[in-house]
């Protein structure tokens, strides 16, 4: 079958957000043809151009996020009015949503009332069809006519009481980030030569890549997967408010970004999440648990698998912490629980294995180095070398850690000690190498966990030496830890079980969305399974029909072209 796939920020650049993934998913399925619609966020990101590409990526078509450009059009007075009437009604069901950062939560964790649904969703479908008719959308959306639009619907009667209290920079800032957030709408992705020439579209992210997929299901009735390894709208929530964004502004940001998850999960046939945080988000916005699937991202173990198979490789003594540097890692609770660790265990030892600093990294692990030393202060005299301290610094690639695998296998027990953390990948890694863990309960730890490892509070260094002592005394337990981790993060978080989960899902929803394109027989009748699911594969599967006749049925969705040669770029 032929796949388009939507994202924002990621495949196929360099520099891309959850790239990865994508790229494997694409590899390991060569049987299918994949057409790429990449939104890209930066020069710099389009600038470091794209990864290779496999065969089976027969196009890619990008646009910007970060400076949609404006063609130019100038609307006429019946446009004026149209385009008026549609970004009118978009930004009034948002000014009664946005009820600020508070509360907005609770209004998104009820779902949204049909009619502002529908208010939304009209508004939205709207501006994308002015702009498929008339272009000139960015221009009109930079206009004075939307600020006085959204100056109108703010200090309209049922406005929420943040968005009444904007003022006139509120107004402008907020009209300069929905102009932002709606440039998808102003793509020509949307017709019969693109995605509406796909037999299902895969939305690879939520927000602007949600938003291109339910704009090719509106247009062309394609059926909509949607993919989130993270909940996007929380993301959104704490970069507003981390980046001192006036309340009014917050608020009607996330009135938007609420509606487009909404709308996207209420028309999606399908909702992938990576972990029960990620769902929990997307229930909060109305999806429905009938439509949700839970496909964990699928990791490469074959670099662990020596590591796996030789477990009394490990140091009997030796704790390690493999990871990026940075302040959410909470490595000062780390050392205090050392500390203990060593009280009880004086042999014991701990590696602090980086992968990456974060932006204060080197700030944070100057101040890790320096609470060693003052925690370890008759073995911290000369060089901070390994074997001259109890704590060891390091980085994968130096001598002591040439490879990840080699940093996890050095360990007797694998330690996570973060107070924030999504899906953590350094856990699963460390599981594959048959390791027993200690882990801070944040996050996805639990769920990736399931019983194989040891689970303490966050920033409690007590519970966490605690943990850690039992382990090291009770070289049995870590060994039936260890195989039950091994066998568990192989059975759920490898490659190709993510592969064969999104393939499964594909022939699903193909199989249960709509023909789109009419055979008919010799008496003129159409015939039934004419079209099956074994004429998309590469092959003689089907003979010819007597006639096909491809026609656009009233009130279905346009019809499905014959697969195009031309590209605009391959892989």
């Amino acid at each position: 079958m032929r796949i388009g796939m939507v994202t924002e920020g990621g495949y196929p650049y360099v520099g891309g957000d959850a790239g990865l993934w994508c790229e494997r998913l694409v590899r390991g399925l060569g049987q299918h043809e994949f057409d790429l619609y990449a939104l890209s966020r930066s020069r710099r990101q389009e600038d470091a151009g794209w990864v290779p590409l496999p065969p089976q990526v027969s196009r890619v078509r990008t646009a910007p996020l970060w400076a949609a450009e404006d063609d130019g059009i100038t609307y006429g007075r019946r446009a004026r009015r149209r385009f008026a009437e549609h970004y009118g009604e978009l930004v009034s069901a948002l000014v009664t949503a946005g009820g600020g950062p508070g509360d907005h939560g609770e209004a998104v964790g009820q779902g949204r009332a049909d009619g502002e649904a529908d208010r939304f969703g009209s508004g939205l479908y709207g501006l994308a069809e002015l702009a498929r008719d008339e272009g000139g959308l960015v221009g009109a959306l930079c206009s004075e006519t939307a600020v006085r639009a959204l100056e109108r619907a703010c200090r309209a009667p049922g406005a929420s009481r943040v968005v009444r209290e904007a003022r006139v920079p509120d107004l402008l800032a907020a009209a300069g980030h929905l102009r932002q957030a709606l440039s998808p709408l102003a793509v020509d992705w949307y017709e019969d030569d693109g995605l509406g020439a796909v037999d299902l579209c895969h939305a690879a992210a939520g927000g602007a890549a949600a938003l291109s997929g339910l704009l090719a299901r509106h247009f062309t009735g394609v059926p909509l997967l949607v993919t989130e390894y993270g909940a996007q709208l929380r993301a959104h929530h704490l970069a507003t408010g981390a980046d001192g964004t006036a309340p009014a502004v917050r608020a009607l940001l996330a009135a938007f970004h609420g509606g487009v998850a909404a709308e996207a999960y209420r028309q999606a046939a399908l909702v992938t999440h990576g972990n029960a945080h990620t769902r929990r988000w997307q229930e909060r916005c109305g999806a429905d648990r009938a439509r949700l699937r839970t496909v964990h991202p699928g990791m490469e173990a074959s670099g662990f698998a020596e590591a796996g198979e030789s477990p009394e490789a490990a140091d009997p003594g030796t704790l390690v912490w493999v990871g990026r540097v940075e302040p959410v890692k909470d490595l000062v609770s780390l050392l205090h629980a050392f500390a203990r660790v060593r009280g009880q265990e004086p042999k014991a030892r701990l590696r602090i294995v980086s992968t990456a600093t974060g932006p204060d990294g080197a700030a944070y692990l100057g101040h890790c180095r320096a609470l060693a030393a003052q925690l370890f202060p008759d073995e911290a005299e000369g060089p901070h070398a390994v074997g001259d301290n109890p704590v060891s610094f390091e980085e994968v690639g130096a001598p002591e850690a040439p490879t990840l695998a080699e940093a996890y296998a050095s360990g007797a027990v694998i330690v996570l000690s973060s107070v924030v953390e999504g899906f953590p990948t350094g856990l699963v890694e460390a599981m594959f190498c048959g390791r027993a863990t200690v882990s801070t309960d944040v996050g996805a730890v639990v769920e990736v966990i399931g019983g194989t490892g040891l689970v303490v509070p966050p920033r409690n260094p007590r519970a966490l030496a605690e943990a850690c002592v039992a382990l090291l005394r009770d070289p049995e337990r870590r060994a039936r830890l260890g195989a039950a981790a091994r066998a568990r993060a192989l059975e759920l978080f490898t490659v190709e079980q993510n592969i064969a989960a999104f393939h499964g899902m594909y022939l699903e929803i193909v199989s249960h969305c709509p023909v789109r394109r009419v055979v008919l027989g010799e008496t003129g009748e159409p015939l039934p399974f004419a079209a099956p699911a074994e004429a998309h594969v590469p092959g003689s599967w089907t003979g010819p029909p007597a006639r096909v006749e491809a026609r656009r049925a009233t009130g279905s969705p346009a019809p499905c072209p014959t697969p195009m040669t031309t590209t605009e770029a391959s892989g």
